[in-house]
């Protein structure tokens, strides 16, 4: 892939695929870790010279625009975050799209509205994407691919559009290219890998791929009751998925066969119900009362984990341990993370929601190797597949 330093950027509008997807609040953004995570390439290149036109979707507002989608108020953070102001354009290739971008002076920021407010952007149909692209691509002389979250998606913006113009990756992009392959290619052992999340069916091809790749593997967070029920444990009302107990069956024998170690929960935080407030009480992982459901792990397993994690010189870890959202249980989220914090290990966070956790619960970002911006897009990566994102920066 080309980087930024092979281009003369001064002068010319340069199309910036970039990922804003924060969460809102009604108007208000309540995370802008992906904003801020945009900012070293939009500034080097407004720096340079360059006429710079943003675009990003936002949550999925299927094809049509739809105020609750808008981007106008993430423009305008980015604008506080840049110190400068940040022209918005109230349509995605239409009248005032082009009329921001014509307006636009050296060294200036645009940001488009959410190009999944176009149906081309998504569309399965190739003609359809296509036509779409060439009007998004109309408005550059050079495309910067930067944002990593949708670099596994096959829409407009991240695929077609590039092999229309010269391009190049953005610094966020490479630099989430070069984690990746630091953990895919001849890692630093032991590898330690800790998932969680809620569902294994999410993560079946990332594990499948990981038994060839780890040392050890820490299960926590929702999914692990699939894998407790798979070893045939009472799990009572915890979230189970009952289709996926075979492909579990499989994963734990295959890791006996491969060497990996499998650490699952040893206890649990069971509460009555699903609810901040809810009544609980420390089980054991494999005694589970058939009332109750296990919301967090419990603290022999934050202590086992911190265990686990503490002699690995590489990790990676994707999904919260808990419901971390719910103060009361967020400590096995926390427990994994200041774990990885007090590791002398080459740590990364895997986007989504464990980067959220992070920033929610107070832990300092600087205390990880790489926090990602791409839980889907890192997950693919992990799994072996190929992401059309990638494939057009190459091109």
């Amino acid at each position: 892939m080309k980087d930024l330093s092979e281009f003369d950027v001064k002068g010319r509008r340069v199309l910036v695929r970039v990922d804003l997807n924060v969460p809102l609040d009604g108007d208000v953004i309540t995370d802008d870790g992906r904003i801020r995570a945009s900012l070293p390439t939009i500034k080097e290149l407004a720096e340079k010279g360059a006429r710079v036109i943003a675009c990003a979707h936002l949550g999925r507002p299927k094809g049509e625009p739809n105020p609750k989608y808008s981007l106008a108020p993430v423009a305008k953070r980015l604008g506080e975050l840049l110190g400068a102001e940040v022209a918005f354009a109230g349509d995605v290739v239409g009248q005032s799209a082009q009329s921001v971008v014509e307006g636009l002076q050296d060294g200036q920021v645009a940001l488009l509205e959410n190009l999944r407010f176009e149906p081309g952007e998504e569309s399965k149909d190739d003609a359809e994407r296509a036509a779409f692209a060439e009007k998004l691509a109309a408005f550059g002389e050079v495309y910067v691919g930067d944002g990593f979250g949708a670099v596994h998606r096959k829409h407009a913006s991240v695929y077609d559009v590039p092999l229309l113009l010269p391009h190049a990756a953005g610094k966020l992009v490479a630099a989430e290219v070069e984690v990746l392959r630091k953990l895919t290619e001849n890692p630093a052992r032991p590898y330690v890998v800790v998932l969680g999340g809620a569902k294994v069916s999410d993560k079946l091809g990332v594990i499948g791929n990981l038994l060839t790749k780890v040392d050890r593997l820490l299960i926590g967070g929702g999914m692990a009751y699939t894998f407790l029920a798979a070893q045939g444990h009472e799990v009572g009302q915890s979230l189970l998925q009952r289709d996926q107990l075979d492909q579990v069956r499989d994963f734990l024998n295959e890791a006996v066969k491969r060497g990996v170690e499998i650490v699952l929960p040893v206890d649990v935080l069971a509460a009555t119900h699903f609810a901040e407030d809810a009544e609980h009480e420390v089980v054991d992982a494999t005694a589970i009362p058939a009332d109750r459901q296990g919301l967090d792990i419990g603290p022999r397993s934050r202590e086992l984990f911190a265990t686990k994690l503490a002699d690995a010189r590489t990790v990676f870890w994707n999904g919260p341990m808990g419901v971390f959202e719910f103060e009361a249980f967020s400590e096995g989220t926390r427990a994994v993370a200041e774990a990885l914090i007090r590791s002398e290990a080459f740590t990364v966070v895997g986007g989504g929601d464990s980067a959220a956790a992070v920033r929610q619960l107070g832990l300092p970002e600087d205390g990880f190797s790489h926090i990602s911006t791409g839980g889907g897009a890192s997950l693919e990566y992990l799994e072996g597949k190929t992401l059309p994102g990638l494939v057009a920066l190459e091109a």
